[in-house]
C-alpha cells in the first residue's frame, strides 16, 4: 500500500526527540504513529536524535530514549541519526540559501533585534532586519552576526496537514527568523528540514505544537527546490479532566509507565487509541493496528489520557500474557523491593499468577497479589486475626485443618466445596471461618479468594500455616 501523494516513493517516517530527558508519553504516541504508518504502508520508520543543544545534552538521556522505544517495541529501519553529527551540512545548506539570496547576514545586536521587533509588530507584520537588504561595510568585519532566512513578504504558505486540513500562515506574520547562531550553530527549523529532506522522510507526524514550524521549515525546502513532505500534526495530549498534561495526572514518560507496571502491548494498544481508533475497537493486536492505522482517521480534538481505562486494558493483556514471563517481571518486582530469588520463589509466584492475575491492573498489582505465598513461616498474626481466634475460634480452626488434610485434590473448585462442606457441618456460614483462615494464610497480605489462596500455597504450606497460628494463641 502507498500514500495517494505520494505513489512515486516508499513512505519513510520518523521520530526525532531531544535527549534533554526521559521519553514523554506524547513523544511515545507520535514514535507509534509513526511506527504504524510506516508498518501500514510498507514503508521504513526511522529515529533522528536532536542532540544540537549540547549543554543540556546527555548520553543518558539518548539511552533513555532508546531503552523506552526498545521496550515499547518500535524498533528502527535503520540506525539512528545523530543530528549534532551533521551541523557542516546544515551550514553547507546556509551557504547555498545565501548563495540564492534567500538568507542574508544580520549584524543586529539583541537590543535591536528586541526594537526591531517591536515596531514591526507595530506596523502589523514580523521581524524584517534593515540588513534583509544591506551589504555589509568594512566596519562589520569583527562584528558578530546571525544569518536570517528572507521570508516573503506577502503571500502565504499553505500547509495542507493530515490531520489539521488546510492550514494558511500569512507570510507577514512569519518573522525573518535565524538559521545559524552568531557561534556558527543551526538553529532548530533549519536542521530539522535538513534532515529530514537527507534522510528521504516522506511525511512529518509529530504533535501539533510544530505546526507553526511546518510553515518555517517549507519555506527551506521551497528555497532549496526539495520535495515537501506530507504533514500531520496530532492532537494534544491532556488529562482526564481536559486539563493540560502535567504532574498530578501521574505518570509522564515511558520510564514512570514501565515503573508502574505496564506490559508494553497494552501501552501500544492504549495510546493508539489517542487520537486515532477504528470504530469501537479497544483491545487490538499489533497486527490489526497495522492494517487499520491511516492518517485520515486520525482526529484534532486533544485526546484525554485515563490511566483508569489503560489499567483496564493492560488488565487484559496481564490475563492474556504467558505465565512464565508473568512470573520473571513479578519475581523482578519482588526482588526491587528486597525479597532474593529463588527457583523455589518462581515455583511459588508460578502457582499463584494464575489464581490472582484477574484482580490486577498492573504488575505492581500482581506482585501485592502474590506477595503472601513468598511470606516466610512462622507468619506474625495481626490483631484482627488474633481476636478472631478466641476458644471457639481455634476449635473451628484446627477442625478445618483435619478437614482440609482429608482432601486428595488440593486445586481451588474442591477446596471451595471442601470448605462449604465444612461450614455446613459447623452450622455456620462461611462468615463465621473466612476472615479467620484468610488471615492466618496471608498474614494480613492481600489474597485472593480462600479456595485459590490454599491452592497457591499449597498443601504443605497452608497446613503449616494453620499449625502455626494455633500455636501462637494457645
Amino acid at each position: 500500500m502507498s500514500d495517494p501523494s505520494s505513489a512515486d516513493r516508499p513512505v519513510v517516517t520518523r521520530i526525532a526527540p531531544s535527549p534533554t530527558g526521559s521519553l514523554h508519553i506524547g513523544n511515545a504516541r507520535s514514535a507509534l504513529f509513526n511506527w504504524l504508518y510506516a508498518r501500514h504502508t510498507g514503508g521504513k520508520f526511522l529515529i533522528r536524535i536532536e542532540d544540537t543543544d549540547r549543554a543540556r545534552h546527555s548520553e543518558a538521556a539518548v539511552q533513555v530514549i532508546f531503552d523506552s522505544l526498545n521496550w515499547l517495541g518500535l524498533i528502527p529501519d535503520a540506525p539512528p541519526v545523530s543530528q549534532f553529527a551533521r551541523a557542516d551540512i546544515h551550514r553547507g545548506v546556509v551557504e547555498t540559501l545565501l548563495e540564492r539570496g534567500w538568507a542574508y547576514h544580520d549584524y543586529m545586536t539583541t537590543e535591536e533585534a528586541d526594537e526591531a521587533k517591536a515596531v514591526a509588530r507595530a506596523e502589523g507584520h514580523a521581524l524584517r532586519s534593515p540588513w534583509r537588504d544591506r551589504t555589509p561595510g568594512p566596519e562589520q568585519g569583527d562584528q558578530p552576526f546571525v544569518i536570517r532566512f528572507k521570508t516573503p513578504m506577502d503571500g502565504e504558505t499553505v500547509i495542507d496537514d493530515r490531520v489539521r486540513g488546510v492550514v494558511a500562515f500569512p507570510n507577514k506574520d512569519l518573522e525573518d527568523f535565524v538559521l545559524l547562531r552568531t557561534d556558527g550553530t543551526p538553529i532548530y527549523n533549519l536542521a530539522v528540514a535538513v534532515d529530514d529532506h537527507d534522510m528521504g522522510i516522506t511525511h512529518v507526524i509529530r504533535g501539533e505544537e510544530h505546526l507553526s514550524n511546518a510553515a518555517r521549515q517549507i519555506l527551506i525546502y521551497r528555497a532549496m527546490g526539495w520535495e515537501v513532505p506530507a504533514f500531520a500534526h496530532l492532537p494534544l495530549l491532556v488529562g482526564a479532566d481536559g486539563a493540560k498534561l502535567s504532574k498530578r495526572h501521574g505518570a509522564q514518560s515511558v520510564g514512570e509507565f514501565i515503573a508502574a507496571g505496564y506490559l508494553p502491548e497494552a501501552v501500544r494498544n492504549y495510546l493508539a487509541r489517542l487520537g486515532w481508533g477504528h470504530g469501537d475497537a479497544e483491545i487490538f493486536s499489533d497486527a490489526q493496528a497495522i492494517e487499520w492505522f491511516d492518517l485520515k482517521d486520525v482526529v484534532r480534538s486533544p485526546a484525554r489520557l485515563d490511566l483508569v481505562k489503560l489499567g483496564h486494558i493492560n488488565n487484559h493483556y496481564i490475563r492474556a500474557a504467558d505465565i512464565p514471563r508473568l512470573t520473571a517481571l513479578t519475581a523482578q518486582i519482588h526482588a526491587d523491593r528486597g525479597l532474593p530469588q529463588s527457583e523455589a520463589q518462581d515455583a511459588l509466584l508460578a502457582r499463584a499468577i494464575p489464581l490472582v492475575r484477574e484482580g490486577a491492573k498492573t504488575l505492581l498489582d500482581l506482585a501485592d497479589l502474590t506477595a503472601f505465598v513468598l511470606k516466610k513461616r512462622p507468619l506474625p498474626l495481626d490483631e484482627k486475626t488474633s481476636k478472631l481466634l478466641d476458644e471457639e475460634g481455634r476449635g473451628r480452626l484446627d477442625r478445618l485443618s483435619a478437614w482440609l488434610d482429608t482432601q486428595s485434590d488440593w486445586t481451588a473448585a474442591p477446596l471451595s466445596k471442601a470448605l462449604q462442606a465444612f461450614a455446613e457441618s459447623e452450622g455456620v456460614g462461611l462468615g463465621k471461618i473466612g476472615p479467620a483462615l484468610r488471615g492466618v494464610l496471608s498474614g494480613g497480605a492481600p489474597a485472593p479468594d480462600l479456595a485459590s489462596a490454599l491452592e497457591a500455597l499449597g498443601r504443605e504450606e497452608s497446613l503449616g500455616r494453620i499449625a502455626d497460628a494455633l500455636s501462637q494463641v494457645q
